[in-house]
């Protein structure tokens, strides 16, 4: 972002100067009690090496003037600052520490609820001068092959900014060394810092767009090749699409609404075409993830039918198969029946009883022989007719 050196002052200054909680005694503890009507809850212990507060800083004019330790220590060095603000970097904290924020600057009782339990769809609203966000961040992993998706909330004030994650992703360190690193930029307020945090979860998205083109590709081919799992990495595939889609759908109205807003909140010139290109990413991003869904879906339906053909192929030959080997049984079957005649001819005057008839016959042996000439001959024109030979 490249630096004015007519800057004028941002609208947004005046109004962090005339909003400015009272300064307290030297000494005093600042209030670290929950909102309006909640209930207070009993302090828990953090988990073990779990350390909430990631980086705390109070800037003046863009520039770091204090790096506090703890949230007490913030509260403090920013009523020393009329014209600081604060940025406020949290990882899961805990109930307290949030109620001790919700006092100190305000908080909406419900946006802090929202802020605890997470899992939240993206949404912007208002509560009074505060501007509450929620984002849905996702990275690539490369290994697993998978979208990793992680939510992110933000509290945006007149002198103030305060992010909650829930996951691994964005990494905000970054987005605030290049603000620090852009004190022109930073000096318009914590509306650069949202936007900054903006421009980075839309950044982010762009990674997982290509892996999940790469992953659509090698789908393709799978299916192609009938690949027996590709089915269970369609499925799979098109639940993370699902998840992409509700995360990156509403921040296309939501950076539209912050747009509409440009002229009712003085909203500096810079920052509006920074907040332009952010919905410009973001909408290209959208209707990316909309023809990744489709894709899948016309992918799943190929599949369905190259299976379906297959199956059909596998059933034809083995119909094809057990025709041929009722054939062959057919034949066997025949030949057994005419291989039977004269063996049981034969086995009857065989049995050399001593009163059996035609066994003093001259002619026995010879009508024994023609017996089963004809009924060999008369099975074998029957079985040829019905085709069994």
């Amino acid at each position: 972002m490249s630096e004015r050196p007519d800057r004028r002052p941002s609208p947004s200054a005046a109004k962090r100067a005339g909003w400015r909680r009272p300064a307290e005694p030297t000494g005093a503890t600042p209030p670290a009690g929950p909102p309006t009507g909640a209930q207070p809850a009993p302090a828990a212990p953090a988990p073990p090496n779990h350390r909430s507060v990631i980086d705390s800083a109070v800037y003046r004019d863009g520039r770091r003037i204090a790096s506090p330790t703890s949230l007490a220590d913030t509260f403090r060095q920013l009523r020393e600052e009329p014209e600081g603000m604060a940025w406020i970097g949290l990882h899961r904290p805990t109930q307290p520490e949030l109620h001790s924020l919700a006092a100190e600057f305000n908080l909406h009782e419900l946006a802090v609820e929202d802020a605890l339990e997470a899992h939240q769809r993206p949404k912007l609203e208002r509560y009074g001068d505060t501007l509450f966000v929620v984002l849905r961040a996702a990275r690539y992993l490369d290994a697993q092959e998978e979208v990793d998706f992680a939510e992110l909330h933000i509290f945006v004030g007149p002198d103030f900014l305060i992010t909650v994650r829930h996951g691994g992703a964005p990494d905000l360190s970054a987005v605030r060394r290049r603000m620090e690193g852009n004190p022109e930029l930073l000096s318009l307020g914590p509306e650069a810092a949202l936007y900054a945090i903006l421009d980075a979860v839309v950044d982010g998205y762009a990674p997982v767009v290509e892996g999940v083109q790469t992953d659509i590709d090698e789908i393709e081919t799978e299916v192609f090749r009938g690949d027996p799992a590709v089915s269970r990495r369609i499925y799979e595939l098109s639940r993370e699409m699902v998840e992409f889609q509700r995360a990156t759908r509403p921040l296309v109205g939501m950076l539209h609404g912050l747009m509409a807003g440009f002229a009712k909140y003085g909203t500096d010139e810079e920052l509006q075409r920074y907040l332009r290109d952010v919905a410009d990413h973001v909408t290209h991003t959208s209707e990316r993830v909309d023809g990744f869904r489709q894709a899948l879906t016309e992918i799943l339906t190929v599949n369905a039918t190259l299976v379906s053909q297959q199956q059909n192929a596998e059933m034809r030959a083995l119909a094809e198969a057990g025709f041929e080997q009722n054939e062959e049984i057919k034949k066997i079957s025949a030949w057994a029946a005419i291989l039977f005649a004269p063996t049981l001819v034969g086995t009857i005057y065989g049995m050399n009883f001593e009163t059996m008839p035609e066994l003093q016959w001259a002619g026995g042996y010879p009508f024994a022989i023609l017996l089963m000439a004809v009924v060999c001959v008369s099975l074998y024109v029957i079985f040829k007719k019905r085709d069994w030979l």
